[in-house]
This record gives C-alpha cells, structure tokens and sequence, in this order.
C-alpha cells in the first residue's frame, strides 16, 4: 500500500511536515486528526498527487487504484445525477457509452469491425460487474439522500451541498484500493451520515480520512493519526482510543520532563557552588557538559501546550426579554412552503438545536427569524431588546481578506476593549503574533474561529447559528460548546454534528419529512 518516506513541506517560515515517513497498512481505516492549520488537507493532497512542491517521496503500487473526494463539483457533469454518479467508475461507465453508440450505428450500419469492438467491450464490461453498475449507484445515491424522482434531473440544479453530495457517490462507486476523503460529512445530514459511517465500516480497501465529527471519528476509524508540528504520530484504534493514549503518553512525558529538570537543577547547583574552586574545575567542567546532554533531550521532548485551560469571557451584553420569538401559525419558504403552521415560543436563555435532513427548511427558518426573507403565512414577533447575531454557513468567506485577525474583529465593535477583544481572540485559539496575520493566509477552519470571534464581538444576546461546527477541528468545536454552555443568551442552532449538539443544546426541535416540527 502506500508509503510516505521523508516528506518535507513549509509555507514560509512554517513547516508543516518535517521529513514525516509512514507506511499506511492495508483494509485500514485511518483517520487524519490535528489542529486547523497543521496541514491535513496538505498532506492527503500530497498524498493524492494534487501538490507537487514537497521534498521526499510518496511510493504506491502501480497497480493501486486511488480515489479522492473532489471538493469542487465538475463544471459540466452528465446529463442525469444517475449517469454523473455511474460515471464515478470510469473505465466502466465509459464502455457502457461506446457499448451504447455502436449498438445505435450497427442499427443502421453493420460492420464487422463494429460488432468485434462491441464484443470486447461487453466482455470488460461483464468482467467488472457492469451491469450492476446503475443499481449500485441508486442505493449510494438514495444512502446520501437522494429521492428516487430526483436522480433522472440534471445535477445543474442542485444546490453547492448536495452537488458535494453527489461528488461523495461517486467517489463510493469508482471501487478503489485507496479511499481519501477529507470532511466528508461536511454536507450530510445525520441520517446520511449514519448510512456513510456503515459503509465505510464494510469498506474492504484502505480509507484514509479527516473529520471533526467526533462521532463519525469514533465510529469509522481503526487507527488514528495525529499530525502537529510537522510530526505524524500512529495510535491503534478509534478517537477516544487516541486520546486515552495520547493522555497517558503525555503524563510519561511529563514525568520524564520533570525528572531530567530535576537532574539538570541539581548538577546545576554543584557548578554554581564550586565553579571559582580550582580543585573541582574537572567536577564542574564534567556537569557543565552533562548539562548540555540533558538540555538536548529537554528540547526532543514532545511537551504538549494545555488546549483545556482556555478562558472564556463574559460578555458584556444586555439582556433580552422573557420572550425572545414568538412564532403563530408561522409558514415559511420562498415559492411553497417549506414548513406550515409552526406556534412555538423562544425563551430566554434557551439553547435549541434544529434538526432534520437537507433541504427540509431548517435553514430558512433561521433567515426567518433573522428577517432575511418574510413569512409565508403567519407572523414572527420578536421580543423587547432582542439584539441577534447571525453566524450564516457562509459566514468565514465574508470575513476582509486584507485585514489583520485583531483588525476584523475590532472592526466589528470599535467600542469594546482591546482587553475583551484579546480575550475573544484567545479563546478561539489566536494568540500573539497570530493576531498580526491577514485573514487571507488563513486556513478555512481558521476564517471559521475568526467569523465566531467576530459575531461575539458585536456582544449580541441571541445567537443564530448555521452549521458552526463546519470547517473546525476538534478542539475549537468543543471550545464553542464549552461558550455557549457558559452564554447567558439564547441561542438557536442548526447542526449535524451530535456530540456538538448534546453537548451545546437544551431543546431540540425536529423537522419531520411531512414539514411539521417535532417538539
């Protein structure tokens, strides 16, 4: 299978992998964990042969069969979602094209030629299971969502999430050796994601992945990589495997840590003691070199920054009224109504998670809330004092390319405290010189803390939040669960992310298939 050996790349000052070298075992499913910005996506694109400019080499059998999550649609796709999904299996897909032209020119014009090309393709075409190639791809599409009546349309309609979707199937169906998939829950729903969790497990290939969905990390992986400071290091098992290991690792570190300072603070003290005595320059020479010794091994130790000691400030907000919406017989949409007849009230100091498939409305419901689009039928009324902020799935994109972290978020509140602003900052994981950064040399999950930062900064007490986990690794994900347990606001949020939500929600309301929400 594939093998990484010395694979060296920096931006700039930064390095990313540092001469990383790592044999990825067969029937494996891997997953690829580390911090925004430490270079996963980086190294499955070096991997999967879309980054060029690195030093050391990726080895992989000729033979080996490679597929990789696109994460842009193709521009023009074939005609149906049906045909765009089969042509997933290239080779396959394609035989069953020219199959399908000679069969029409042979009609009307027989030739020998004609009919021994037909007969060799046919035989291919049997060979690698061709015929049931459109069976396979209506239960992978159906799986991830796809009604039955939607798969003869053309894929132009659909919207960006559901044209990843549809680049997810035919990832699925090309039948590799060697999966890579990066996020590849970013656009499903739960139970999609629950139909991709159970067939990756039956997987018989290698799968190489990154997620922050804990649950799906749990669920999928049987080795977890973890990649930080340009080291990769292999823990056998799911998530929560890794980080009982990584937590026990770290305390034997630490011990050894603790015991060499010792050491060295005690030879330290005999050369600070004798060093102007004659009769023990060989003594102190001799520690002052031993000295040296354990200060290098001080400096090979992986000593872990705390990501748990994170402040979390209060933020200076005014408090709304009791009710914070009040929805009456509310019917919302854009042509046809999406939901009907919703009655429900909003309270203060709520927490309540949306839940349901793609495109059922849970989205619209917050632009609603918001005012972005007006109500079908029925009314929203919005209690007294109620200031909202608005976090939009396309929130981290809107974020001033060409200004600095702090200058974005400043820019958002000049009347807040450079104190206050800091500690938002912080508590999203910028810190010193990250502060003096453009937001154009952000990575995406990076833009994404930064969009959080900067809708907190505005100090709203009512949060509306659409998809906030997408795009964050692990760490920041359980950072915003860990505020908005701490928010004294009301918050109302759409998420698929499970732990997220029961970690961050106190109501869930979900949307059913018929439109109605369930209480």
């Amino acid at each position: 299978m594939i093998r990484i050996d010395n694979l060296s790349k920096s931006f700039g000052p930064k390095i990313i992998l540092n001469q990383v070298t790592y044999h990825f075992p067969e029937k494996e499913r891997i997953a690829l964990v580390g911090a925004n910005g430490q270079g996963k996506t980086t190294l499955l694109n070096i991997i999967s042969g879309l980054e060029t400019s690195y030093g050391g080499q990726v080895i992989q059998p000729k033979a080996m069969r490679l597929a990789v999550l696109a994460q842009t649609p193709k521009s023009i796709p074939e005609p149906t979602l049906l045909e765009e999904c089969m042509s997933g299996r290239q080779e396959v897909y394609a035989a069953k094209k020219q199959m399908a032209t000679i069969l029409e020119k042979m009609a009307t014009d027989f030739q020998e030629k004609d009919y021994n090309l037909y007969e060799k393709l046919l035989c291919e075409f049997e060979n690698s299971d061709g015929y049931q190639l459109e069976g396979t791809a209506e239960k992978i599409l159906m799986g991830l969502g796809f009604l039955p009546a939607q798969l003869t349309q053309s894929p132009m309609i659909l919207s960006g999430g559901w044209r990843m979707r549809l680049e997810l199937a035919k990832t699925l169906i090309s039948k590799p050796d060697f999966l890579i998939l990066d996020e590849p829950t970013n656009h499903l729903d739960l139970p999609s994601i629950e139909w991709l969790e159970q067939y990756l497990q039956n997987f018989p290939g290698t799968l190489l992945f990154v997620s922050h969905d804990r649950a799906f990390l749990n669920t999928v992986s049987t080795i977890t990589l973890y990649l930080k400071n340009g080291t990769l290091q292999p823990f056998r098992g799911n998530f929560e495997a890794f980080l009982a290991q990584k937590e026990q690792l770290q305390k034997t570190e630490d011990n050894t840590l603790k015991r060499v300072l010792k050491k060295q603070a005690h030879m330290q003290r005999f050369v600070d003691r004798f060093r102007a005595k004659a009769s023990k320059v060989g003594q102190v020479n001799s520690r002052k070199k031993a000295i040296d010794k354990l200060q290098e091994v001080i400096k090979g130790l992986p000593v872990e920054e705390s990501e748990a000691k994170i402040h979390i400030p209060s933020l200076p907000f005014t408090n709304s009224g009791k009710d914070v919406f009040s929805l009456k017989n509310l019917s919302i949409g854009y042509t046809n109504p999406l939901l009907k007849s919703i009655t429900y009230t909003v309270q203060r100091g709520q927490r309540i998670a949306i839940v349901g498939t793609n495109g059922i409305g849970k989205s619209t419901l917050l632009k609603t809330l918001y005012g972005m689009i007006p109500p079908l039928a029925g009314s929203v009324i919005q209690g007294q004092n109620v200031q909202i902020g608005f976090y939009t799935q396309n929130a981290a994109d809107d974020m001033p390319k060409q200004q600095t972290v702090f200058e974005a978020v400043r820019n958002l509140n000049p009347q807040l405290s450079e104190q206050m602003l800091r500690a938002l900052l912080g508590m999203m994981l910028f810190k010193g010189p990250d502060l003096a950064k453009l937001v154009s040399v952000l990575s995406g999950g990076e833009r994404s803390r930064l969009a959080i930062c900067g809708l907190l900064a505005q100090t709203p007490n009512c949060l509306l939040l659409d998809e906030p986990t997408n795009h964050l690794d692990l760490v920041s994900a359980q950072i915003l669960a860990n505020m908005l347990q701490e928010y004294k606001g009301t918050v109302i949020f759409v998420s698929h992310d499970r732990d997220f939500i029961e970690q961050a929600a106190t109501q869930i309301l979900e949307i059913d298939g018929q439109g109605k929400i369930c209480y």
